[in-house]
């Protein structure tokens, strides 16, 4: 089988046993590592793997067309993850990636109206889901573990303090965030010592659970929410923050975004950016995850990102990259659905369980092998905006409103 000859090339760790869709089998071994058994239902599958094996295998999998036999979801994906890096070196693999980079710009067009659409793909599903694999907070964004990363909401709780800290806030500052989620952020900032919140969203779900939270907390005179799209906003604010929405936005998109982004900033503002990035250059989104997951997502380099912002005239007073915080952050979100799989198979259905195990479980690897990480860019117009050394961001993290992380 062709498809069991380039596995041979590609595969470059564990041991993979292919069962085809006539019943023969295939070994690939090298050595330590998983060992997994896979069976493929249908012989289409056979040509398909190779045509375009992201795109083909997830769906695969999601619909029962592949079978594991023996060993986990995770130890064939460990696999997959560490032979891409074999595939896309081989001269097929390389076209057709590079095919995928030609149609990007097309598949991340996110104008006002479809990248509501898009949004509402993912995040309108039902409040229960999160619920059940989530933090209490509903944080859907990278944890920052200080110490072991084995505690989600410790994890959530400290990424907010650092993102607080990085704001530098003062009870002077007007805050905006974009994409704002079910609220937990723009709570805390608010509770933190900004004036006044104003969360945006494009998510009716979100904008609904946010306003309840704010009504219960007691906050809703300084935590504002609403449903808008960033580029329909005219107002001004001291401080600016963005956490997970950047990779919604498009290459496309990027000019208009620091556009508006540098016209929502006061003279003496902050900006502070957080996203999923790669660390090997520009790419293209995995078909499948497009497809199924996040359509209109990409995850950029910083070299596709930053020549942006120096067009805009806007100082990036601080760069972070936060390398295995999201594996670990997956990790932990992948063992709370498979505690809470039932449930959630009751809420939808077992082609869908399947198909967000895919989702989490390849994200993880995608941070672990992939090249994934996530950048935090602090902004300003002013180079004097925030402190010239790094000290205020651990003094705050060590020392500043302590009584609100203990009363989270």
């Amino acid at each position: 089988m062709l498809l069991a000859a380039l596995a041979q090339r590609v595969v470059r760790w564990g041991r993979l046993d292919i069962i085809d869709a006539h019943g023969r089998h295939h070994r690939i071994d090298k050595g330590n590592g998983p060992e997994v058994v896979i069976r493929l239902h249908q012989s289409a599958l056979h040509h398909r793997f190779i045509l375009n094996p992201q795109l083909a295998i997830g769906e695969a999998y999601m619909d029962g067309s592949l079978t594991i036999e023996e060993g986990t979801l995770f130890d064939f994906l460990e696999i997959c993850a560490i032979a891409e890096l074999g595939w896309c070196r081989q001269p097929f693999g390389q076209a057709l990636y590079g095919l995928k980079r030609l149609f990007r710009r097309l598949h991340q067009y996110n104008p006002i109206g479809r990248a509501q659409d898009h949004v509402a793909h993912h995040y309108d599903l039902s409040d229960q889901l999160y619920d059940l694999f989530l933090d209490a907070d509903r944080q859907y964004s990278c944890g920052y573990f200080a110490g072991e990363p084995d505690e989600l909401d410790r994890g959530q709780r400290d990424k907010k303090r650092h993102l607080a800290a990085k704001l530098w806030l003062n009870p002077e500052v007007r805050v905006l965030d974009i994409g704002s989620g079910w609220g937990g952020l723009a709570l805390h900032l608010a509770k933190a010592g900004a004036r006044e919140v104003v969360g945006i969203t494009l998510s009716k779900e979100q904008l609904k659970f946010s306003r309840a939270r704010a009504e219960k907390a007691g906050l809703a005179s300084r935590v504002r929410f609403e449903l808008c799209d960033y580029r329909e906003l005219t107002d001004q604010f001291e401080r600016v923050v963005s956490v997970g929405m950047f990779e919604h936005v498009g290459v496309n998109h990027y000019p208009e975004f620091f556009d508006k982004l540098a016209s929502f900033l006061t003279d003496d503002g902050i900006a502070l950016l957080h996203s999923i990035g790669r660390m090997d250059g520009p790419g293209a989104t995995n078909p499948w995850i497009r497809k199924y997951i996040f359509p209109g997502g990409y995850s950029p380099a910083l070299s596709e990102v930053l020549p942006v912002i120096e067009r805009q005239q806007l100082w990036a007073t601080d760069i972070e990259i936060l390398r295995l915080h999201y594996a670990d952050t997956l990790r932990l979100w992948r063992q709370r659905f498979a505690a809470n799989r039932t449930r959630i198979a009751a809420l939808y259905d077992e082609r869908f369980c399947r198909m967000w195990e895919l989702y989490l479980t390849g994200s993880e690897l995608a941070f672990r092998y992939g090249g994934h990480m996530v950048f935090q860019i602090q902004l300003a117009k002013r180079q004097d905006a925030v402190p010239l050394t790094r000290d205020y961001i651990t003094d705050w993290e060590r020392h500043g409103f302590d009584e609100v992380v203990a009363a989270e």
